[in-house]
């Protein structure tokens, strides 16, 4: 049995190794790697944001909003971003949680993903003009 997913540590331990898969994905790798500048400073925050969502602790209440990030994001590459990297994404989340943890929060990390990546396109298709109604 796994351990759910309790502390900051935890989260960190999650998002670490969440995204050194990512750095390293063929699709997902090019894009974060073009855009993140210092990944120290970003795995800092991330791990703040979800610290908060899934324990209401630390750092990151009201300091991070991903909607204008990921929105910048898909300017400062040119429009690439489609669903697909979205699927990649939330495959190597769901992967990442599923190899070191079990439990009501690493359940609810897996919700709050899911639904986090359907209004990220969303809204990055609105951004572009794409109607969505």
């Amino acid at each position: 049995m796994k351990p759910d997913i309790l502390g900051r540590q935890d989260v960190s331990v999650l998002v670490r190794s969440f995204y050194a898969k990512v750095r390293q994905h063929e699709r997902l790798g090019p894009i974060f790697n073009q855009v993140v500048q210092d990944w120290e400073i970003h795995l800092e925050r991330l791990t703040d944001f979800w610290e908060m969502v899934l324990l209401q602790t630390g750092p990151g209440a009201g300091k991070f909003s991903p909607v204008p990030v990921h929105k910048k994001m898909d300017r400062d590459t040119g429009g690439i971003i489609g669903q697909e990297h979205f699927g990649n994404w939330l495959e190597l989340w769901f992967g990442t949680i599923h190899e070191h943890f079990e439990g009501k929060n690493a359940d609810y990390a897996k919700e709050h993903a899911r639904n986090m990546a359907h209004i990220l396109f969303f809204r990055i298709m609105e951004q572009r003009g794409y109607s969505l109604k």
